[in-house]
């Protein structure tokens, strides 16, 4: 066997638009011509462009995934890093809402600020003693952010960059003509509108939008809102699907799971996310619950929505890797933990032989599963509540 580099994708480059669809269609030369690779990088550019025509007009269109396309996109809402993040081909670098301060304007600056103190005083007071090392000043600031940013809307403006291959980013572009399309639009879909548009005329401004790549003739679409009148049907065995209420914040951050499959439906009446580290004052539950009703124009990220997941049993083990762990986000820690729960119990009742390796993952955070399954944390974090999964920030 001989492994050879036969083309990059680098930052500060960028590849013109006829340079990619030269290289898928040597890319194709593999799949029907007889010749090596080396002849197909040699041979002339009208044998390349017919094979370009032929895999263009009839739909071969994976030849065009080999090229990566890296964007840095500034200025975009939220909600719009959530529909590029939950397809499925892609790498993404955002700026995150948890380990920085964010700038807003007017009374959602106001109310963001004023939820910052009162979780960093509940933090202090509740757990700084309990665990100084890890709930140091940094962290008590980190995880202030991460509740408050709940009350702001998830049409917040973002910077993230984005990369994907040649052939996806005309798909986005096509989907993106879908929605601006769709008739009988929500609330939802009327605010996203503009983004969109923004967006599609930002990426043909690049060059690589060709018409016979975007119009996708398989009828596909956005993943992200689950538009069908059918519910959700739950079922745990080698595979599974559940669903559950979660927040706009969970689902951003489930989606990164790529192995896993995330929709959502709105809700038909509005619920937000409660952090657990105020529930015990019902006077801070009361101004919680009024400052994200403030906030419900703009869609706060705290907005409680229906959330479906489906995905198999060995991946949803690798998402208890990432989320049951006293660092990662509380609202997923312990969704995955419900969820986790639920799995054990219809393993049970089916009689299915895996109840049992599952139910070891039931004791607590990462550092306490099994065998080969156990995390080994290069930076334990000592925290008693968070290692036995009973924190609450």
């Amino acid at each position: 066997m001989e492994v050879k580099v036969i083309g990059t994708s680098n930052l500060n480059y960028q590849a013109s638009k006829r340079e990619l669809d030269l290289s898928g269609g040597k890319s194709a030369g593999i799949c029907y011509s007889k010749n090596p690779f080396e002849h197909l990088l040699n041979e002339s550019e009208e044998t390349t462009e017919k094979r370009i025509e032929r895999t263009k007009n009839g739909g071969h269109d994976s030849v065009y995934g080999h090229s990566e396309i890296n964007l840095i996109i500034e200025g975009a809402p939220k909600a719009l890093a959530m529909y590029l993040n939950n397809e499925h081909e892609y790498n993404t670098s955002e700026r995150s809402a948890r380990y920085t301060k964010m700038s807003l304007t007017g009374e959602e600056q106001a109310l963001y600020d004023e939820w910052v103190e009162i979780f960093k005083n509940k933090i202090i007071s509740k757990y700084q003693q309990k665990a100084p090392d890890f709930i140091n000043e940094r962290k008590i600031n980190s995880l202030a952010q991460e509740n408050a940013r709940y009350l702001i809307s998830v049409f917040t403006p973002t910077t993230m960059e984005y990369s994907t291959s040649y052939r996806q980013l005309n798909y986005i572009y096509g989907f993106m003509q879908k929605e601006l399309r769709r008739g009988n639009p929500t609330e939802f879909d009327r605010l996203m509108r503009p983004y969109f548009k923004e967006f599609c005329e930002g990426l043909e401004k690049t060059g690589y939008i060709d018409e016979r790549l975007s119009d996708d003739k398989k009828g596909r679409e956005f993943s992200l809102i689950d538009r069908s009148p059918y519910p959700t049907q739950e079922h745990f065995g080698d595979v599974y699907s559940t669903s559950y209420q979660g927040s706009f914040a969970q689902l951003a951050q489930a989606q990164r799971h790529r192995t896993i499959y995330y929709s959502f439906k709105f809700e038909n009446k509005d619920n937000y996310f409660i952090p657990p580290m105020i529930k015990d004052d019902y006077k801070l539950v009361e101004k919680w619950l009024s400052d994200c009703n403030k906030q419900r124009g703009v869609f706060p990220q705290g907005l409680l929505l229906n959330i479906q997941e489906k995905g198999t049993y060995e991946n949803f083990i690798l998402k208890m890797q990432e989320r049951l762990c006293s660092c990662a986000q509380l609202e997923i820690n312990l969704q995955t933990k419900s969820t986790l729960l639920k799995y054990i119990k219809a393993l049970k009742l089916s009689g299915h032989p895996r109840a049992t390796e599952l139910e070891q993952f039931s004791k607590g955070s990462r550092c306490t599963f099994p065998g080969k399954f156990k995390f080994d944390c290069k930076s334990r974090c000592n925290f008693p509540d968070g290692i036995t999964g009973e924190r609450e920030i």
